[in-house]
């Protein structure tokens, strides 16, 4: 009786957050134009010789892993994907946030953890790819994202893929850069609304340089999570971190400073990361469509429901350069108890499947999804 009275009350899932209006997809429209506008030039915007995403350009390395969901877990945790315990292959990208492929001293500290999940039943949400037998997840190394409605995300876009541009003006460039996002261009008077997305955007100014291994990882937005909702962390274990020998990142050093020490030590040793489900308990503290809002442990306490290992295994210089150019993730290739919620969440569904289809169409590659770890890592599968 006394367990069932403090035990915590999680906030049920509410339909009311994977809604759009007429004005939404109006915007979503635009935003997706602009990608595919983007990317259409992306090739010359960051010297290469090839169509590069817009966002998380820059690969780093793309490693072969395992995917353990835990058993015994409290009812409220197995959910969804976490319902059924059990080991998945999964390959992994990690990838600077950055929509350049420049030196990594250029690119700033801001860093993903892309995760595909293998042998996953349940229809998908990834639009066409119903029948996919893999879960992605798309996670970040800094807990905010720099926005939180889809209407804002139109010109705060925009601003987000000409980041690098302004940081090579140094000091005016901010200054430019700070202008342009708190009045959009000029058109308005700081608002509240901008003044917090500014505050959040410079935050990823912050993140300190490190080894990739040893960053935190997060959903930004939060998700589905069965019956309740949810934010994602993606921790390393603390038996891990203490396996890095090279923790000192010298961006100073040489051009690329950041695939080395990920490749050096996967090559020394297995490492592991926690996967963790923080699920929400207050709408006031842990609001859903405040996508600039961290919610703060001492509110929830994150709880480890699956573990992601990366064996020790050889990867060339480049970091399976083609492999991490050829695959698709998006957070929709997911099942419906997992799925983005949040207004600004929503726009990702189309955001990331034209990104994709434009930058495979562009690079003349064969756009579609491997079963396995086998036709992931075979030459001649894209």
């Amino acid at each position: 009786m006394l367990k069932k009275l403090f035990k915590p009350k999680y906030i049920p899932y509410d339909t009311k957050y994977i809604q759009l209006t007429t004005e939404d997809e109006h915007h979503i429209r635009t935003i997706t134009d602009d990608i595919k506008s983007y990317i259409a030039g992306s090739d010359k915007a960051s010297n290469v010789d090839y169509h590069t995403r817009d966002a998380h350009a820059k690969g780093y390395c793309a490693l072969k892993a395992k995917f353990e969901i835990l058993d015994n877990l409290p009812k409220e945790y197995a959910q969804g994907l976490y319902a059924d315990s059990g080991i998945h292959d999964a390959v992994i990208r990690f990838s600077n946030g950055s929509s350049r492929v420049y030196s990594d001293r250029k690119l700033g500290m801001a860093q993903g953890l892309a995760i595909k999940v293998f042998d996953v039943p349940g229809k998908k949400l990834a639009p066409g790819e119903e029948d996919s037998t893999t879960f992605d997840f798309n996670l970040i190394n800094h807990p905010v994202f720099f926005c939180n409605r889809i209407e804002e995300y139109t010109y705060l876009s925009k601003l987000f893929l000409a980041l690098p541009e302004y940081t090579e003006k140094g000091i005016i460039g901010k200054a430019q850069l700070a202008f342009n996002w708190l009045t959009n261009h000029g058109s308005r008077l700081p608002t509240k609304e901008s003044l917090k997305t500014f505050k959040a955007v410079s935050g990823f100014a912050t993140i300190e340089p490190k080894n990739t291994l040893l960053y935190d990882f997060h959903s930004q937005g939060a998700v589905r999570h069965g019956d309740y909702m949810a934010k994602i962390r993606v921790t390393p274990t603390a038996v891990s971190a203490k396996k890095v020998t090279r923790r000192e990142l010298d961006l100073a050093a040489k051009e690329e400073a950041i695939r080395p020490l990920i490749i050096d030590e996967i090559g020394e040793h297995d490492y592991q990361f926690d996967i963790q489900i923080q699920l929400c308990r207050n709408l006031k503290k842990q609001p859903i469509e405040e996508l600039t809002t961290e919610w703060k442990a001492s509110d929830t306490p994150f709880v480890t429901v699956a573990t992601l290992t990366i064996p020790c295994q050889d990867v060339p210089d480049d970091g399976n350069f083609e492999i991490m150019e050829n695959l698709s993730f998006t957070p929709f290739r997911c099942l419906e108890e997992n799925r983005p919620i949040g207004n600004l969440q929503q726009s990702r569904l189309k955001a990331y499947q034209i990104a994709s289809e434009t930058r495979h169409e562009l690079n003349n590659i064969k756009r579609h999804e491997p079963k396995n770890i086998k036709e992931t890592f075979a030459k001649s599968f894209f």
